[in-house]
């Protein structure tokens, strides 16, 4: 046990931690037989703890304190990550403004990380003791942390609110947790930034100012998802059967396969024999990648040497040898060379490949030969067209993601003919204990199809070996854009995809958002978005308080604002003279009459206050709680008795209106809009091409057509009439 000597009026008292055996104070289990981290060891190991989530990366679960050169604040260190890490220690239960919760490891890395940075800057700075820390210190610190510098030391950006509150926080630690440090501590009456927290010293916005998580960009999202649902559902079968042939072909052709090298007098007749067989077949022998032919051209081969391109190594293996030895080769020079003169060589991989549809509407091989890295990037590829699939269809996190398991997948279940339930589980790691907690999704079928094909796509598919394991979604992103704007994916007629950032939680915002704003959008035309809004909310019902009622609140909260900011924006049309149509256009204007009016009296009461939109939105709230979106109009659904979507479906009841049966040219509720206008206009001349289309025969199609165009057209023209009224 290892003691400092007294300084600043410290006592010789041990640390409260010394000895003590950090997961048993932490409460984390580890497997039998696994070396316990101490205290006094500088590097505590948690790879193997038993429950860590999947996304937690390799270097978070080692925590190196030998990074701290100072013994004193490698000590100090050490008993503020292991005060946050068992929080009801005696010696920890004392301190008022201690932690009461533990930390997660993943947060205490952080801590970590952020505290060596610190000391190693106060030695930068020839700071001996962090008694001498003040307030001066702190605001430099912070301020080190704020900014992003070039090589000159030019200022070329600003770190996120995050960083800073990262680097206060540690400030606000070594004073919080000043009692406990036996080696080092800050003063007693030293109060940095007075008092404030840490996310205030860093200017983070609160949490009601929203979601910051942008959505996907449409020109992105567009492109990304038709190219990812190409490459599952069309090329999805194809890269599977690729996979189980590079599988079965390290088990045999690899250099690390335990059955070469195998006894037999005369090797260089076997490989002759090989090279037969490939003469006979009139098939091409192994290529050789660039790369290698790259080596070769360095070793000193000649660039006009016709065995160049060949992979003879693939043909020692294939005749039972590891490689083929330089001794042999003044037998085997001729026949290499005969067969290549004859056969030519090709890569080994696809060499015929089946023929697919495009997503441009032709048909060609959906693969010209592959070398072996090739193969396996494309087999990478199609794994991460199925996480994309997947995430943008369900909105699970990356955490969720990685905790899927081979044989995931619930049986299809069928309550009415024809109607299926997809069901994957999962674990929700995010706010659980550790471990996380059992879950299951209710997907549409194209994220239960990406998965099923991830499963193909696994290198070890056995029941329970984690499907996707840890990965990095910008690299893999990175390398699928790559691919589909590379040759490869023009090949396949996929759209380019633009620059621009795509993360799994904007995939999860994107899907959030397109279900609050139905029935538009990108995902609701490539994904169906009428079925994920059934599956989710099936999901909601299987288990309250899941991962997907969390989608769910968040979607409400969406779907909350974008009726307000749409009441808002028609009240404003209002105001300038552009009146809604529809059925339901007088109930509405005289609603908005009587909001004008109460605001005119405000105003007259008191002259010098002027009616925000804040206020506005106070007053038509109430009327933002019934609207919904029908796909050429809007339901004003304050009534279930008198809508006629209820009346035709005979359930006068309900407490939503049924969008889909929506008649909004004779309902009650229903009004029309400007930004309706275009929708019926679509249809009114779609209409009048079939009309043109029909022969004398059609006289009932005719006939309901022309009542069909004829309606759409005395829309359209009271949308129009409305636009032009006078406000006076």
């Amino acid at each position: 046990m290892t003691t400092f000597a007294a300084s600043s009026g410290f006592d010789d008292r041990p640390s409260p931690f010394a000895g003590d055996d950090v997961c048993l104070r932490a409460g984390l289990a580890l497997p039998d037989g696994t070396r316990r981290p101490l205290f006094d060891d500088d590097l505590w190991d948690f790879t193997e703890v038993i429950g860590l989530a999947v996304h937690i990366p390799l270097s978070n679960r080692r925590f190196n304190f030998a990074l701290i050169g100072d013994p004193r604040w490698r000590l100090v260190a050490k008993e503020l990550i292991m005060a946050v890490l068992a929080p009801r220690h005696p010696a920890v239960a004392e301190l008022p403004k201690a932690y009461r919760t533990p930390l997660h490891l993943r947060s205490c890395i952080g801590r970590l990380n952020e505290l060596t940075r610190f000391f190693r800057w106060l030695e930068h700075r020839r700071v001996a003791e962090l008694a001498d820390i003040d307030t001066h210190t702190c605001e430099a610190y912070l301020a080190f942390r704020r900014y992003i510098l070039d090589e000159d030391g030019s200022v070329v950006g600003e770190q996120s609110p995050a960083v800073r509150r990262a680097a206060a926080q540690i400030i606000v630690d070594l004073v919080n947790y000043r009692d406990l440090f036996t080696a080092d501590r800050v003063r007693g009456d030293f109060r940095p930034w007075g008092g404030a927290s840490a996310s205030a010293v860093a200017e983070m916005r609160s949490g009601r100012d929203g979601n910051t998580t942008p959505a996907v960009a449409d020109e992105i999202l567009q492109p990304m998802l038709a190219a990812a649902l190409h490459l599952v559902q069309v090329i999805g079968p194809h890269a599977a059967a690729l996979n189980e042939q590079i599988r079965e072909y390290d088990q045999i052709h690899s250099a690390r396969a335990t059955d070469l090298d195998r006894a037999t007098a005369t090797p260089v007749d076997d490989i002759m024999a090989m090279l037969a067989n490939y003469t006979t077949t009139g098939t091409p022998l192994p290529q050789h990648e660039e790369r290698e032919i790259a080596k070769r051209l360095a070793a000193g081969w000649s660039a006009d040497d016709p065995l160049l391109p060949v992979a003879t190594g693939i043909l020692a293996r294939q005749a039972g040898r590891r490689q083929i030895l330089s001794r042999w080769m003044p037998r085997l020079r001729g026949p290499l060379t005969d067969a290549v003169s004859t056969v030519g060589t090709e890569k080994f991989f696809v060499r015929d490949a089946e023929d697919a549809p495009t997503a441009d509407g032709a048909t060609r091989p959906w693969s010209p030969p592959l070398h072996r890295s090739e193969a396996v990037a494309v087999v990478g590829i199609v794994r991460t067209a199925a996480i994309i699939v997947l995430a943008a269809s369900s909105g699970m996190r990356s955490s969720e993601l990685m905790e899927l398991r081979v044989g995931c997948r619930r049986p299809v279940e069928e309550p009415i003919p024809g109607l299926k339930r997809y069901r994957i589980a999962s674990k929700i790691v995010k706010g659980q204990p550790l471990g996380g907690t059992d879950d299951e999704w209710v997907v549409i079928e194209p994220a239960f199809r990406a998965v099923e094909l991830a499963e193909q796509l696994q290198p070890d598919p056995s029941e329970g070996t984690l499907l996707f394991s840890r990965f990095a979604f910008k690299v893999r992103y990175t390398w699928f854009c790559n691919w589909v704007n590379s040759a490869a994916g023009q090949r396949l007629g996929l759209a380019s995809i633009p620059e621009g950032p795509v993360s799994l939680r904007m995939l999860r915002r994107t899907i959030a958002l397109e279900l609050a704003y139905r029935p538009g959008g990108v995902l609701a035309a490539k994904l169906q978005l009428k079925h994920i809004a059934t599956a989710t909310t099936e999901g909601y019902a299987a288990r309250p308080g899941g991962a997907q009622a969390e989608l769910l609140a968040e979607v409400n909260k969406h779907e909350a604002d974008r009726n307000l900011q749409l009441v808002l924006a028609e009240f404003h049309n209002y105001r300038n003279g552009t009146r809604p149509a529809g059925p339901g256009a007088r109930s509405l204007t005289e609603f908005f009459a009587s909001i004008d009016a109460d605001l005119n009296a405000e105003s007259a009461a008191s002259p010098k206050v002027q009616a925000n939109d804040r206020d506005i939105l106070n007053l038509l709230s109430k009327r933002a709680q019934v609207l919904h979106l029908g796909p050429a109009n809007y339901c004003w659904f304050t009534d279930p008795s008198r809508a006629l979507c209820l009346k035709l479906a005979g359930t006068p009841t309900a407490t939503r209106p049924m969008i889909g049966m929506c008649d909004s040219a004779r309902c009650p509720q229903a009004t029309h809009h400007q930004v309706h206008r275009p929708v019926w206009a679509e249809h009114a001349e779609r209409t009048k091409t079939f009309l043109g289309q029909l022969g004398k025969t059609r006289a009932t199609e005719r006939q309901r057509l022309t009542t069909d165009h004829t309606r759409a057209l005395r829309v359209i023209a009271d949308i129009d009439t409305a636009a032009s009224k006078d406000p006076s």
